[in-house]
């Protein structure tokens, strides 16, 4: 009889538990739920404070709690709850809708006598500073594990209603049983059979007697999302995998598509409605992850809450302060490309960014830059694109012909298990907060690019498609490159027939460069050398870690300068920029009235904000709080040597012609006269050979037309193949 006096308490619960599973080890349910109430009842914070205590007595429903602090107060109680979360976090909650009840006065009941309150159930979320586990890492070992995982959510379904207890009532003798449901995606065990003891002449219950009871059963909402991998963890030409969640409670409807969040939840399995497929897969269950807490990407930073060193924070305050810092982190741009600076000095622009606002009336202006880089093939475009998918923290990298109006802003899905319609987001959505590079952006249809006309301006997407009506986030930055009609930069051409966009999209951009492939000796020269040298070094950069440290080192920067530096313009710089804005226009609506034909690129308001934009950026790469005069005077050459000067570009009426070859282009339009009547349509290729056919040189006879379509003698159609002669 030995061990009966040592004090111990024996109940009936010891069987969920029994004693010598060496799992649960000493700790029972008993224990764990008085354990549970004591941490929240007792643990102190930093301040001296009891956080939990008090966070559940001013919101009831839900008690945010952090696994460092259950580390701290009992290791073995975390340790518990990361191995079998589905069996104590309900202990959990148990634990604080008692302390809550505990909490709270007692109330006049309906007899006059004072009553315990009832509380209601309160929802344990956790959150953690552990490292994320990677979505393709996750395996059979973690099934019903806690786990930490991010991405971005792609979809959300509607609210359903889930049964917590199902109420059951036998359809012979009217016993009514409640049976509880499976948290998450699991549903309800109906027993087979009834359990009354029928009375002698009594017909005994049938098999499956019970019929459901929904008004009597208890409900909790419920809503599923679609998690997606990071664009940045994907590896190179793998497509990005997908992770079903459950939510429930008060976490339903606070997630919408786009969002980056980074979640932590229980590692579960379950039964998939069309399974039937799979004939023969019986035990083949689909993973899912039941969410316990979510924390969401603050707005400043999407690529979630990053910590920097006091090294790091020391280190980049000191980079900012030296008179170099511009020209240096100018430097660290594409360092692979031989010269065009100021190329180079936009896309830092552009990668900092500028200033984001918000105005009394809610209206929003935006802080991301857009770039437009167009021109010769061969002059490194593609690169740039590509060294900003790589340097910037977050991006997206897209192709012209490849996109889709859907692709890039959203689309709606029709889920094959529920039929139900749901949004997924497109590339300006997954790169909420970051760059979207789009290559060979001339050959994307014109309906496709005018779908990203709202996101590069108001930074939102608008969906009214398949009954659902929403607006989703896009707060990024376009860098674009694209190609002239003609496929090379044409000086004999106008401006307006080299840079064949819209003007509604040109004005959307801050920047536009023209990049020329010049052919000058001494460049060209530069140019072979610097690429040789680039091909000849190859291997020994690789096993250099220098320019790889170099690289993370400006990523770090810019998400340093972005999160923690906004600045504003001075007063001086102020009406600096006033004044230089004024006069341009006023030069614009000059060259106008000389030429007599409206700029290809509109100088307006948009293009002030964007000077504005551009000073904030080159303030906050010294991590200045205020933009002064000589940021504004950076941001207007800047201004000045892309936009402005791709608004004066191509060929003007005064042409400087020899006699000769006045005499030479009068016969060519005499000869393209006599073969077009008024009205008549030729192809250019064909008026081409018909005329080298009788002597004369094509680039003559392509002056010729350049000048006859200034007089607005012919037109050109179909992308200039086609020539149509006027009156």
């Amino acid at each position: 009889m030995s061990g009966w006096d040592e004090g111990s308490i024996f109940y009936s619960d010891q069987a969920q538990f029994p004693r010598g599973d060496p799992d649960q080890g000493a700790l029972t349910r008993h224990s764990a739920l008085r354990k549970f109430k004591e941490f929240i009842r007792s643990y102190n914070g930093e301040k001296g404070d009891y956080p939990y205590r008090e966070s559940l007595i001013h919101n009831p429903k839900f008690l945010l709690v952090s696994m460092e602090d259950i580390d701290s107060f009992d290791g073995d109680l975390s340790e518990k709850i990361r191995k079998s979360p589905a069996d104590f976090l309900p202990l959990f909650e148990t634990a604080a809708s008692e302390v809550l009840g505990a909490l709270k006065s007692k109330v006049t009941g309906e007899t006059g006598e004072m009553e315990e309150p009832t509380s209601g159930e309160v929802q344990i979320l956790l959150c953690s500073k552990e490292n994320i586990i990677s979505m393709r890492s996750l395996g059979a070992e973690f099934i019903s594990k806690l786990v930490k995982i991010s991405g971005i959510v792609i979809g959300a379904s509607k609210t359903k209603a889930k049964a917590t207890y199902v109420s059951l009532l036998c359809k012979n003798c009217k016993n009514v049983k409640s049976v509880p449901c499976r948290p998450g995606l699991g549903g309800a065990i109906v027993p087979r059979s009834c359990d009354h003891v029928p009375q002698p002449g009594e017909e005994p219950c049938p098999i499956d007697p019970w019929v459901i009871i929904p008004d009597k059963s208890k409900y909790v909402d419920q809503q599923t999302l679609k998690l997606q991998e990071n664009p940045e963890d994907v590896p190179t030409g793998e497509l990005p995998r997908n992770m079903l969640l459950a939510i429930d409670r008060n976490l339903v409807q606070s997630i919408v598509p786009g969002t980056r969040v980074t979640v932590m939840g229980i590692y579960s399995i379950f039964q998939a409605n069309n399974s039937s497929a799979q004939k023969g897969a019986v035990a083949v269950r689909q993973p899912y992850v039941r969410i316990v807490g979510i924390e969401q990407a603050t707005e400043a930073n999407s690529g979630g809450p990053t910590s920097f060193t006091a090294d790091e924070e020391m280190e980049f305050k000191e980079f900012s302060q030296r008179p170099d810092a511009y020209t240096k982190v100018c430097s660290m741009i594409s360092p692979s490309i031989f010269g065009h600076p100021d190329v180079k000095k936009a896309v830092a622009c552009l990668l900092f960014g500028g200033s984001r606002k918000r105005l009394p009336d809610g209206v929003r202006l935006r802080g991301d830059i857009n770039v437009l880089l167009l021109g010769d093939p061969s002059t490194a475009k593609s690169q740039f694109l590509k060294f900003v998918e790589k340097t910037a923290p977050i991006a997206v990298y897209t192709s012209g012909k490849g996109s889709s109006a859907a692709g890039l802003t959203a689309s709606v899905i029709r889920d094959p298990s529920t039929r139900e319609f749901y949004l997924e987001g497109g590339a300006m959505v997954l790169a909420d907060g970051g760059v979207v590079c789009i290559d060979e952006f001339d050959k994307m249809r014109a309906e496709d690019r005018v779908a990203i006309h709202e996101a590069m301006e108001q930074q939102t997407i608008s969906i009214a498609k398949a009954g659902i009506t929403t607006v989703l986030n896009s707060r990024t930055s376009v860098l674009a490159a694209a190609n002239p009609p003609s496929g090379r930069y044409d000086d004999l051409k106008t401006a307006q027939d080299n840079i064949d966009l819209q003007t509604t999209i040109l004005s959307r951009f801050d920047l536009i460069f023209i990049v020329k492939d010049v052919r000058i000796y001494d460049q060209d020269k530069l140019i072979a050398s610097h690429v040789i040298k680039v091909h000849a070094n190859a291997g020994q950069t690789t096993k250099d870690s220098d320019a790889l440290d170099r690289e993370n080192w400006l990523k770090r920067f810019i998400e340093y300068c972005r999160v923690n530096c906004k600045p504003r313009l001075s007063d001086a710089a102020a009406t600096m920029l006033q004044n230089n804005y004024v006069r341009i226009r006023q030069q614009m609506r000059q060259q106008t009235h000389e030429s007599g034909e409206a700029a290809p690129i509109p100088i307006t308001v948009r293009q002030l904000e964007a000077i504005i934009r551009i000073s904030e950026s080159i303030a906050k790469m010294r991590l200045s709080p205020v933009a002064t005069e000589e940021h504004v005077a950076e941001a207007l050459r800047l201004f000045n040597v892309s936009t402005m000067d791709a608004a004066r570009s191509g060929i003007t009426d005064q042409i400087n012609l020899t006699p000769e070859m006045r005499n030479e282009i009068q016969q060519v339009e005499t000869q393209i006269k006599r073969r077009m009547g008024i009205g008549n349509v030729m192809s250019e290729r064909r008026l081409l050979d018909d005329l080298a056919r009788m002597g004369f040189n094509e680039s003559v006879v392509r002056r010729a037309l350049v000048v006859m379509h200034q007089r607005d003698e012919v037109e050109y159609k179909r992308e200039r193949r086609v020539i149509v002669r006027k009156a």
